[in-house]
Parts: structure tokens; C-alpha cells; sequence
């Protein structure tokens, strides 16, 4: 697909004024990425995860370099050309997917597909589209249900999928509706329209029977393709499915083809509307859980990727309603913050509950493991708005995270929020999302422009091809993926490495 617009910069080209301020904290981030990448590299290099205190690698994702990988783009992003290299010839040499492993479909196309996809929408180097490929295709067989819901793990070697025991054959609403991103830009970059085709049917099928509060329990059932009986929720299991509704639009360029993204999506945020609580004292907004009619007060860290989703999303409303959704964006993001300033830390737990007892919110799960979710609802309501407090913010928490995580040797979670316990891993989510949003927080609009570029939901930014083919009804047809032509990178104008 031809680019509407010359160049793949990631600069765009224009005059911008740095703020000093900003200049001076982008630098203590990056020294940030530096002080994790280089651990990385001394202790687990080539491993999926650092576990820093006992200066190990650890292979969590089947010994695929989860956070070489998912550092690509962050290395590129940040100037640190000889760190990239390194990590370029690994990936030549070393990254081998014929694994006897039982992978994850949904980490595996986020972290893996999403982070090569990016690096080369980034460097114009073939070696990551090639690689890219490699990989998509061990995922492949995983669509192939009867409603086309993939099921959820995949043997890379034998490729024979499955589901895990716990969901009682169960597809995870997240894990199976989250890929379109990732797949479409494959079949964009290939001009090879399989991936499209398997994830977009996905998308139609469940708009086949799409309730009319867009909302959708956790588990789908691969072989109807129907919903069961199970929590609906805007984080763990649920978060993703709405983030792509909006983000396939986005990636598509907003046009006919990509409408039903669209329009699915704002069925959802009126689901959304119907979740939304609000605390005593202090009126704290918080999104809810269900389980059937019932509410449960409950909002976990990972929900908190909605206030930036709800403002990128606005502005394709009309000016009453676009007010509305960015107005509870921005409630939204303040009740996340205070998930950080709540406590003696400063850095939140994985989940809280609100409670009618004047407490506003507890912590209820107290580890933080590096999570990068209100930090990327910073960035979008910084972009968005070009109010400076939400800056402050993310300087705060990144300052909280540099005095609780950063040992001599990486960085490390939090078994408790409350009493500073630290764990032993440095999830590769840090490099992949915290830090890098954390680095365009304080970075000027035109790195990364988001009217250019969209962001997977592991923070890889893919680059933003009109959709052309004919616009997808209720039938199972997809249009053609017309061919795909690179746009020009333009390295030496990256901010902040001239």
C-alpha cells in the first residue's frame, strides 16, 4: 500500500522548540534505557528476561530475546545507534524460531511480530520483515477453528494449538482479538493477504452477534465463536480487544474500509460509560468490573491504558461528544496517577477497590512489576492536550520508579507497593513501553507523530497505510492487500541524536 504522504521520518519535518526541562529529563530516561539495556546485555543477552538481582537470564517466552526484541525500536527511538547494531546482529545471527515451545499467540505477536514489524517500519531493514514472517507463520495455525477465533498457545515447531486448561477450552477475549495491528501490517509490508484475512475474520465474526454495549466477557468459545459466561472487564483479559477496535481505524487511516472498526468501537466506550463509578470523598472516576448484572468495584493498573485510548479516540466524535470523552480521559488519568501517589512508594499496585467507606481506593494486589499503562495515558493526554501537569506526572512516577527499582545491576519490580520489598525481574515491558513513552513524555510532538505513526499495545509504533480495499460488511471476505512500498527513513534526522 502506497503511503499518502512521502517519507517514513521519525521526525516529522518541522521547526519545534525544545523546553530545557524536558531536554534535561529525556536524557535521565534515556540514561534509564542505557542502565537496563547494558544489564541486559552483561548478564542475559540473547535471554528473554534479566532477573538482576541474582544477574541471570531467564528464557520466560521460549528463549526468543523477548527484550532484545522489544527494545528495537526503543534503542532507535533513543539515538543509541552502536546498541541497536548489537542487538540487529543477534537477531542475523542468533534468533532462531524452530523452538519445541509452547508459546503464547498474543505475547508472542505483541512483543515479537510488533517489535521486529517496528523496527523495520523504522530502519528499512529487510532482516526484521523477513523474521517477522518467520514468526507470524508458526502462529498461523491457530486460526484455524471453526469460527476462526484462534485458539490461544501454539507449539513454534510442531504447531499444533490449544487452549490453556483453565479457561475450559476457552479462547481469552484479549488474547484472540488483539493481532490485527500487527497482522494487517504484515500483510501491508508482504503483500501476502493470509495474516489480514485470519484476523480480520476475527473481528467479523464477533461483530456477527456484537451486543449493543459492545461489551464482551473474557472468554469466547473457538468452535461457535460465541461468548461465555465470564467477567467483562477493561483490564486483564478484556483491555486489548477495545484498544485495536480503535487503533485498526487509526492504522487504516480512518477510511471506509476500516469504519466497522470504528463503529464497533464507539458501541463499546458507550459500555464503557455504563462501568464508569465514582468514589467518596474525593469522586475519583474508576471503570468497573461485571459479572451478569452485577458490578464489582475493582480496577486494575493495566485498565489504566483507557484514559489514552478514550482521549485518542475522541476527536473522531462531534465537538459535544469528543468534550465528553476527553473530559473523562483526563478523570480517568487523575485516578490513575493517585494509584502511584497513594502509596508509600509512590508506585501503584497491580490492582485497587473503591470502596463506600470515604477511602476513596485501596490497593488490593500489592506487587508492581514496571508496568507502563498510566505513563502511555500521560503521553496521549500530553499529545493530545499540551497540558504540562500530565509531564509532571510521569516525571514523578518515573522518579519513584528510579528510587524503589533501579539496582546496581537493572531494574526490578515490587513485591509490595507498601513496603518496598523488590522482586527479581525486569519485565521487558519496561525497555519496550515505560521507558519509551516515559522518552516521548519529554520529547517534542514531531518524534513519532501520531497522525504518522500507531502504537501496538506493547508500546511498537507501525506506520499509518490507507486502507483502499473495499470496506468489509457481515460477510467473511476480506478486499485485496495491495502492494506495500516502504517509505524513505530519514536517520540523521532523529531528535536527540544529531
Amino acid at each position: 500500500m502506497n503511503f499518502s504522504r512521502s517519507g517514513g521520518d521519525v521526525v516529522k519535518k518541522k521547526d519545534f522548540a525544545d523546553d530545557p526541562i524536558d531536554a534535561q529529563r529525556r536524557e535521565k530516561v534515556k540514561d534509564a534505557m542505557l542502565h537496563a539495556w547494558s544489564s541486559y546485555e552483561k548478564y542475559a543477552w540473547g535471554h528473554d528476561e534479566l532477573q538482576p538481582q541474582t544477574k541471570k537470564g531467564v528464557d520466560s517466552f521460549g528463549g526468543l530475546g523477548a527484550t532484545l526484541i522489544d527494545s528495537l525500536d526503543t534503542l532507535y527511538i533513543m539515538g543509541l545507534d552502536e546498541q541497536f547494531q548489537r542487538a540487529r546482529e543477534w537477531v542475523a545471527s542468533s534468533l532462531d524460531f524452530n523452538k519445541n515451545y509452547d508459546a503464547s499467540v498474543f505475547e508472542t505477536t505483541i512483543r515479537v511480530v510488533g517489535g521486529l514489524l517496528s523496527a523495520y517500519d523504522l530502519s528499512g531493514d529487510k532482516l526484521f520483515l523477513d523474521k517477522a514472517k518467520d514468526i507470524a507463520d508458526r502462529l498461523l495455525p491457530a486460526w484455524n477453528t471453526p469460527s476462526g477465533i484462534p485458539y490461544n498457545i501454539i507449539n513454534l515447531s510442531h504447531g499444533n494449538p490449544h487452549n490453556p486448561g483453565w479457561t475450559g477450552g476457552n479462547s481469552i477475549l484479549a488474547d484472540s482479538a488483539s493481532e490485527q495491528l500487527e497482522f494487517i501490517a504484515l500483510s501491508q509490508r508482504t503483500g501476502d493477504s493470509k495474516y489480514q484475512q485470519k484476523v480480520e475474520n476475527v473481528i467479523l465474526e464477533l461483530n456477527r452477534t456484537f451486543p449493543d454495549d459492545g461489551l464482551l466477557p473474557i472468554h469466547i468459545n473457538p468452535e461457535r465463536g460465541t461468548t461465555s459466561y465470564s467477567t467483562i472487564t477493561f483490564g486483564a483479559m478484556g483491555d486489548s480487544f477495545y484498544e485495536y477496535l480503535l487503533k485498526a481505524w487509526i492504522q487504516g487511516n480512518k477510511t471506509a474500509a476500516v469504519g466497522h472498526y470504528r463503529k464497533m468501537w464507539e458501541t463499546s466506550m458507550k459500555g464503557l460509560l455504563s462501568l464508569v463509578r465514582r468514589t467518596t470523598p474525593s469522586s475519583f472516576a474508576y471503570i468497573g468490573e461485571k459479572i451478569g448484572s452485577s458490578l464489582n468495584d475493582k480496577m486494575d493498573e493495566l485498565a489504566c491504558f483507557a484514559p489514552g485510548m478514550l482521549a485518542l479516540g475522541s476527536s473522531g466524535y462531534g465537538p459535544d461528544e469528543s468534550q465528553k470523552f476527553l473530559s473523562l480521559a483526563e478523570e480517568l488519568a487523575w485516578t490513575c496517577y493517585n494509584f502511584y501517589q497513594s502509596t508509600p512508594t509512590k508506585l501503584a499496585g497491580e490492582n485497587y477497590f473503591f470502596n463506600d467507606d470515604g477511602q476513596d481506593m485501596t490497593v488490593g494486589t500489592s506487587w508492581n512489576i514496571l508496568r507502563p499503562e498510566t505513563v502511555e495515558s500521560l503521553f496521549y493526554l500530553w499529545r493530545l492536550t499540551g497540558n504540562k501537569t500530565y509531564q509532571e506526572w510521569g516525571w514523578n512516577i518515573f522518579q519513584a520508579f528510579e528510587k524503589n527499582s533501579r539496582i546496581e545491576s537493572g531494574y526490578v519490580g515490587l513485591k509490595d507497593v507498601n513496603t518496598g520489598v523488590q522482586d527479581d525481574m525486569m519485565q521487558s515491558f519496561f525497555l519496550a513501553e515505560t521507558l519509551k513513552y516515559l522518552y516521548l513524555l519529554f520529547s517534542p510532538s514531531s518524534l513519532i507523530p501520531l497522525d504518522e505513526w500507531v502504537f501496538n499495545t506493547e508500546a511498537h509504533p507501525i506506520k499509518i497505510v490507507s486502507r483502499n480495499d473495499r470496506a468489509v460488511s457481515s460477510g467473511r471476505s476480506v478486499g485485496q492487500t495491495k502492494s506495500y512500498r516502504r517509505p524513505r527513513t530519514r536517520r540523521e534526522g532523529r531528535f536527540g541524536n544529531k
